[in-house]
């Protein structure tokens, strides 16, 4: 209910809006910029999101459904099974839905987010297969999609890429920023959620993994920081394509070694990616819609004047204040956030304050509302729980973060 509510709210606060700008301010644009929105969104929807996705999910989920008969994805399950089946009590051991959520987890944090994307709809189908109650989300399907939302990329390379475009003196120099911040959002996700679902963190095996994730995410940070832009820049651009083509590779040769028909395999697999995308693509017109209405109202300024001003009045330094439509986008629309993003490197600089905040903003947490939209809409979800509070305070926890990393790094 909780998506229907937002969805709801959306189009009358924006109508509300769009009505006193043109009684008040005389704005006799204002419809007329909402309803091309409204158009041109749609269109994108389909055209530039929904069809691309089709495709990429036709292969990759052939790729899956290979590496499943291959045993690889059982391997996996059983690797992860210790921390998984305490993080997700609801999942069997060995359930295929664990090795899924793993290479989908891998995916995101190789910030190879077309092939992430497959990964994680097979993953939502199978845990759907274990919700009792098909329109209502589960306990897993909600700790997963909140870790998903947490956006945890390890190399931020398209932001890197933009600066770069934009003059940066170092392209590089958000990396350590985003990187924290986005573990910060993801930690603050799954204890948010699992305080919801009342899980023991304090159990050994859990304490162990979460450990040994905060070391290893710090020994990254550790060899990374001592490359320098050359390297780093390299590092970025080859890391993550590699490791995605070495398990392609490692899934067709697992086929093999097991005497399975590799490309019949791939053909079953591949042939629910066209399916899914036209299940899906329902809720992504609607909620993509709506945010663009939101948006072109002018609600999102009036929101960002109104936070400025309640900042300077408490006494706070407002410096962060410019960068802030980037953080209040980003729970709505990747595609808005990145706009922004470089609107405000555009006019501060991408070498200033606000631009590279602007960034870290950017880097640090993902599209929420339109995750929530995609995953839940795949498997018919109209019941979302708490999966949307949940996903919102690891998201503002990020923003916090990132503003302190800004200043931390930069002022």
């Amino acid at each position: 209910m909780a998506l229907n509510y937002v969805w709801i709210a959306f189009f009358l606060i924006a109508f509300v809006v769009a009505l006193c700008k043109y009684i008040f301010l005389g704005d006799t644009q204002i419809f007329k910029l909402i309803i091309d929105g409204t158009f041109d969104t749609a269109k994108i929807a389909i055209m530039d999101i929904a069809l691309p996705l089709a495709g990429i999910m036709t292969f990759f989920l052939g790729i899956l459904n290979i590496g499943e008969r291959a045993g690889a994805i059982g391997f996996l399950s059983r690797l992860i099974g210790p921390f998984f089946n305490r993080l997700f009590p609801e999942v069997p051991k060995g359930h295929p839905a664990s090795g899924q959520m793993m290479i989908n987890f891998s995916a995101n944090m190789l910030g190879l987010d077309n092939a992430a994307t497959p990964f994680g709809l097979k993953a939502m189908q199978s845990l759907q297969e274990l919700n009792k109650d098909k329109e209502t989300a589960s306990n897993a399907q909600i700790m997963f999609l909140v870790l998903h939302t947490a956006g945890p990329v390890l190399i931020p390379l398209s932001i890197m890429a933009q600066r770069a475009l934009l003059g940066a003196a170092n392209p590089s120099d958000v990396f350590v920023p985003c990187l924290i911040g986005t573990y910060v959002t993801t930690f603050v996700g799954m204890i948010v959620v699992g305080l919801w679902q009342r899980i023991n963190f304090l159990h050994p095996v859990v304490l162990a993994w979460l450990l040994g994730i905060t070391g290893a995410v710090g020994l990254l940070l550790w060899y990374l920081s001592g490359l320098d832009k050359v390297q780093l820049e390299r590092f970025s651009q080859v890391a993550g394509p590699l490791i995605l083509f070495v398990i392609i590779v490692a899934f067709i040769a697992g086929g093999i070694r097991k005497r399975i028909n590799v490309f019949d395999a791939f053909i079953d697999g591949a042939k629910n990616g066209f399916e899914v995308s036209l299940k899906i693509l329902p809720y992504l017109v609607g909620m993509l819609v709506a945010i663009s209405v939101f948006r072109n109202s002018g609600t999102l300024d009036y929101v960002v004047n109104a936070l400025g001003k309640f900042f300077a009045a408490i006494g706070l330094n407002t410096d962060f204040v410019p960068a802030l439509p980037v953080a209040l986008m980003k729970p709505f629309s990747g595609s808005g956030a990145r706009g922004l993003m470089i609107e405000t490197m555009k006019t501060h600089g991408a070498d200033s304050f606000v631009g590279r905040l602007a960034c870290i903003f950017n880097g640090s947490a993902d599209t929420t509302f339109y995750i929530v939209a995609l995953y839940f809409g795949s498997v018919g979800i109209k019941r979302v729980r708490y999966a949307i509070v949940a996903g919102l305070i690891a998201d503002l926890v990020g923003v916090i973060a990132g503003i302190f990393l800004g200043y931390l790094f930069f002022k």
